[in-house]
């Protein structure tokens, strides 16, 4: 088995340790983690071994860290966001040394997983467009149903700051998403606004 393919294993196996499960059992972040890569690599279909594991890495161990760990408001949830992009990139990291990864391809990964460089660095920019698609492909209905307290005016404002993340190529293929009516009236006011 090769260095990638024994990366993989081992972050699916820290996946699966998720105590959260999908509607199909499956630990959720495992499940996340996939859509996150198939995303990846349907918006660069030659994508690197390296980027594929970077997208499987997205949420790694992020249950270790729950949100009520940082104070409410808006600077705490900035503060667990950050803290979380940094402890995943270097668990990341670690995994992919343990695999044998070579130190480079490793380090960069950590880089995309962190965030570092968005809207400068390719592979950042590629993981954020498919954590925003998941986000709105599979997502956005029950955060919608969560946040049902929120005003319309929210969710345009959370739905515009998602799209300025975007990059051109994944603005269009969220334009291309089958959302239910309501969502997609809330994408397209976002959009035009």
């Amino acid at each position: 088995m090769d260095a990638y393919a024994r990366a993989r294993q081992l972050i699916d196996a820290a996946h699966a340790a998720d105590p959260a499960r999908a509607a199909d059992g499956r630990a959720a972040e495992l499940v996340y983690g996939e859509r996150v890569e198939a995303w990846v690599v349907r918006l660069v279909a030659d994508a690197a071994p390296a980027l594929r594991l970077a997208a499987r890495a997205q949420h790694l161990e992020r249950w270790l860290v729950p949100r009520a760990s940082f104070p409410e408001g808006k600077a705490g949830y900035l503060n667990w966001r950050r803290s979380l992009y940094t402890k995943q990139a270097e668990r990341a990291r670690t995994l992919l040394l343990e695999a044998g990864v070579p130190a480079a391809e490793a380090a960069e990964v950590a880089t995309w997983v962190s965030k570092t460089d968005l809207k400068k660095n390719a592979g950042t920019q590629v993981l954020e467009d498919a954590a925003c698609l998941v986000f709105l492909e599979n997502e956005i209905v029950a955060f919608a149903a969560q946040h049902a307290d929120y005003p319309r005016e929210k969710f345009v404002d959370i739905l515009r700051k998602t799209w300025k993340k975007m990059s051109p190529a994944a603005q269009q293929a969220a334009l291309d998403l089958a959302l239910p009516p309501p969502i997609e009236a809330l994408v397209r006011e976002a959009v035009v606004g």
